[in-house]
């Protein structure tokens, strides 16, 4: 699993969000996507089993919203284990 992966992860596991949020959001710590390499990545990411989805009428428009599942939680909660350890190692 990648870092973008996590990032999405760790931010549904905090509430909701959806495509163009993550992008903006990708974006403010330095990672340059573009909404036909996020879209694809939220939807295999659903079929995987890491996320749901909620699609919401939003202004007369459907938008699709993300959201952690169990089995996301416990993928995110090692990876945070993992990226603790390779930190301690790495900061010696």
């Amino acid at each position: 699993m990648g870092f973008i992966q996590i990032h999405i992860l760790h931010h549904a596991s905090e509430d909701s969000v959806f495509g163009s949020w993550m992008l903006d959001e990708l974006k403010s710590h330095g990672y340059n996507l573009s909404a036909g390499t996020m879209y694809p990545l939220l939807r295999t990411m659903e079929s995987t089993g890491l996320l749901y989805r909620e699609d919401r009428n939003v202004g007369g428009k459907i938008r699709k919203y993300y959201k952690t599942t169990p089995y996301g939680e416990k993928v995110l909660y090692e990876a945070r284990r993992k990226a603790y350890e390779l930190f301690k190692e790495i900061h010696n």
